[in-house]
């Protein structure tokens, strides 16, 4: 992809880096946990899940780092998210658990947040991961996430059940039924107005986040599986050549919800961007290295 500029000019208020807008309300106590030792890494999750859903990826993860993991707003034990939260929002609640500069890793709805993070608090974002983000959506893409929005407002069970289907592949389910329910329970269990207040983030932050993407200055990898129909591979490569220095990650033959899928690839792939990984040395961005980990990998210089 060409190389784009950034915006010229100082961000107005509530624009990504700018100051916040009036009468913009303040970021909200996320219920959170942490573990490990290390230079500071927070993991954020996607719509409708909570923190839980990086148990798999955790130990290795605090081997090397100290992990905090947290529930965004609306979401597991933090509070109930108000219809017309904003990114911005989520993203200042995040902000509010960092005391310096952190690894961001965010999955889905929270690669979102961490991009509005990079934007707003770049002195609290030492890296960016980006698990199964979306970028950059098409008109067809825009059209099949709005009807997902519109069928958890009429039918949210079957909303669940919708996406379960799509991000777990038969063989998947059948070798683990047990998480395959546990993640459906996890959906089930939301606070319905709130699910749908965070959902509406997730289905248009996309698109006013793109034209301030060349702002990020944080090293930047995006990650995401082969198979993802909805995060798909060339999503990620957009997000690598939108933002400066990004790198793309693609999971061979994984889905969506790679951190309880491939855990240990997806750990690798954070390890290494982190400079933390087995033989990295700490504190550096290793480069091509992720992509031996996991497949194939692209640059923007």
């Amino acid at each position: 992809m060409d190389a784009v500029r950034a915006p010229g000019g100082t961000p107005g208020a509530g624009a990504p880096g700018g100051p916040a807008p009036a009468g913009a309300r303040a970021p909200v106590a996320l219920a959170h946990e942490s573990h490990g030792t290390g230079t500071p890494m927070v993991l954020l999750h996607g719509v409708g899940l909570d923190r839980h859903m990086w148990d798999r990826c955790l130990p290795a993860l605090a081997a090397r780092h100290h992990v905090t993991l947290a529930d965004l707003r609306g979401h597991g034990a933090s509070p109930a998210a108000a219809a017309g939260v904003s990114l911005a929002e989520l993203a200042a609640d995040v902000g509010a658990l960092l005391s310096g500069p952190t690894h961001i890793v965010g999955f889905s709805l929270g690669a979102l947040v961490a991009q509005r993070l990079g934007l707003d608090r770049p002195d609290l974002t030492a890296s960016l991961t980006l698990v199964s983000s979306v970028a950059g959506r098409s008109e067809e893409e825009r059209a099949a996430v709005s009807r997902r929005q519109e069928l958890a407002a009429e039918d949210f069970g079957a909303s669940a059940w919708a996406a379960v289907d799509r991000w777990f592949s038969p063989a998947w389910r059948a070798q683990d039924p047990g998480l395959a329910q546990r993640v459906l329970d996890t959906l089930l269990a939301n606070d319905r107005a709130s699910y749908l207040a965070c959902y509406r983030v997730f289905a248009t932050a996309d698109t006013g986040l793109w034209r301030w993407l060349p702002r990020i200055a944080a090293p930047t990898v995006a990650v995401t599986g082969e198979r993802d129909p909805g995060s798909t591979p060339a999503m990620s490569h957009r997000l690598a050549g939108r933002i400066p220095g990004g790198r793309a990650v693609i999971v061979p033959g994984a889905r969506h919800l790679l951190p309880l899928e491939c855990p240990q690839e997806l750990a690798a792939v954070i390890l290494t961007h982190t400079g933390a990984h087995p033989g990295s040395p700490t504190g550096t961005d290793t480069g091509t290295d992720a992509g031996a980990h996991t497949g194939q990998e692209s640059h923007r210089s």
